[in-house]
Parts: structure tokens; sequence; C-alpha cells
């Protein structure tokens, strides 16, 4: 047995001292390598995304923080790739069959890999034009939530209810963005046809211009919640429309603290929102 271990370890230094020291060396360069490659596209993407007027520092830095995300994501795969084909090599696994291999079931799935390469391209173009970005609100034909992650292939979303999906990009059709630039107040709201309609607008757009001017809620409207115009004449009530604009993401807190004034400021002012109501005839036969 003893002579079995000193001719196993006689055997095994040599590799260790050559090929094991190889791979450590690979192993640990890619690691550097990895580190490396992070820092440096943060510092080249923090300086080359040049500002636009029209984003706040926010916004800008979303942008930014999806652009290193997925470039990181991109130059981890290949590091990997290639020290893992280096580390293969040097355990005496020749590549050049793998890769031939990798290039027949390239063309065994070329029929699926279309699709790959539609949702590339399409992600491609999402990031390149800033169509949407990590931690906005999107839309995706009814499917809709926060953007948790952004990758070449797919975009991940978690709705209200907390369900993750997943979606190509190439599924993706139209984007509609909900946290970009600014956000709108867009209430509808209804009055008794009873009510004074001057006296109604007055009340909403004073209740408007103090939410505005709270210190809560101040920096997140832009403009404060007004009187529009009589939206509608419904069968109960007089519709009318409020509008304001707010910072991304803020309009559902701003809309839900409006409305919650605007009913403390209604009754206090005697205006009705009235329900709808049913007269019943009742027919006496005699």
């Amino acid at each position: 047995m003893k002579d079995y271990v000193i001719d196993f370890v006689g055997k095994v230094t040599p590799w260790l001292q050559s090929h094991g020291l190889k791979i450590l060396i690979i192993a640990a360069g890619a690691f550097v390598l990895n580190k490396l490659a992070k820092k440096l596209i943060e510092r080249i993407i923090r300086i080359a995304v040049v500002g636009d007027k029209n984003f706040s520092k926010e916004a800008e830095k979303k942008r930014e923080d999806t652009l290193i995300r997925i470039f990181v994501w991109t130059i981890n795969i290949l590091i990997l790739i290639i020290a893992s084909l280096m580390i293969l090599q040097e355990v005496g696994i020749p590549t050049g069959p793998i890769l031939a291999s990798a290039g027949i079931i390239g063309l065994a799935v070329g029929f699926g890999g279309q699709y790959l390469i539609r949702d590339l391209i399409s992600g491609f173009f999402i990031i390149l034009e800033n169509q949407y970005r990590i931690g906005d609100v999107v839309n995706f034909d009814g499917t809709g939530g926060s953007v948790e992650d952004i990758s070449l292939r797919m975009t991940t979303l978690r709705d209200l209810d907390g369900t993750v999906h997943h979606i190509p990009h190439g599924d993706i059709k139209r984007v509609a963005n909900l946290s970009k630039h600014f956000a709108r107040v867009n209430l509808d709201l209804g009055v008794s046809y009873s009510s004074n309609l001057e006296h109604v607008i007055e009340v909403v757009n004073k209740t408007g211009n103090e939410l505005a001017e709270d210190p809560q809620y101040k920096e997140f409207i832009i403009k404060p919640p007004q009187f529009l115009r009589v939206n509608d004449f419904a069968d109960s009530s007089v519709i009318i429309k409020i509008l304001g604009e707010t910072r991304p993401l803020k309009q559902w807190e701003i809309t839900g603290e409006l409305r919650k004034r605007i009913k403390i400021a209604f009754d206090r002012e005697g205006i009705e929102i009235p329900f709808p109501q049913r007269v019943i005839h009742n027919v006496d036969s005699k």
C-alpha cells in the first residue's frame, strides 16, 4: 500500500507542477480578469454615456446600471468559456472535437437558433435605444410590472402580485414605459348634477395646490393636479377630469393622496360624490 501511494504521488506530482499549476493560474487569471473587466466596463460606461437633459440623475443612473449589468454579464460568459476550454486542454481533453460537436449541435438546432438570434438582436436595440431600464415600470401587451433584470435575450418583470414574468425580447412587440421622463395624475371624478361646478373646480384646484405645497410631496410633483375639463355626462354624475404631472413612479402615490384629500374637502364643502341609484315604481293593481 505504501509503495502504491509513493508511486501515485510520484506520478501526480510532475503533473501538478506543470498542468496543475497552469490550471491554477488560468482560474486565478480568469477571476482577476473578471473583476478588472467589471470595474473597467463600469468606468467606461459612466464616462461614455452622454447625459440627456430630459432625464433626471436617477434615470441616467438607472440607464447606466442597466448597460453595465448587460456588458458585465456578456464579458463574464466569454471569460468563463475561454477559461473552461483552456482548462480542458490542460486536463488532456482535446477541445477540437468539443468545438466541432458544438458546431454540429448548432446546425441541428438551427431552426430554434433563429429565435435566439431574434431575441438577441431585439435585446440589443432595446438597450441601444434606451426603451426601458432596470427599475422602470413597463407594460408588454398586457403583461406589466417592474423591470428586475435585463439580459440580451430576455427581460424579467415582477408584477404587483409578486409574480415573475420572463419575456424573450423577440416576443416584445409593443412597450409602454410608465416611468420615463415624467408621469401624470389622470383622475376622472364624478360629482352630483346638483353641484355648483364653479365651486367644485375651486375646491379641486385648491386641494391640488395644497398637495403640491406639502413638504412631504412637493419634491414629487412637477405640476399640481388641476381641473382640466368636464369629461362626460354619466347616468348619475358629471364626470370631471383632473390632470397633473409627477416624477416617474410617483403617480400612483400622488393620485391616492389626492383622492383622499378631495374626499375630505368635498365632505367639508358639502359636495356630493354620487353613486348609481335606481328608482322602483310600485304599480298598485286593483
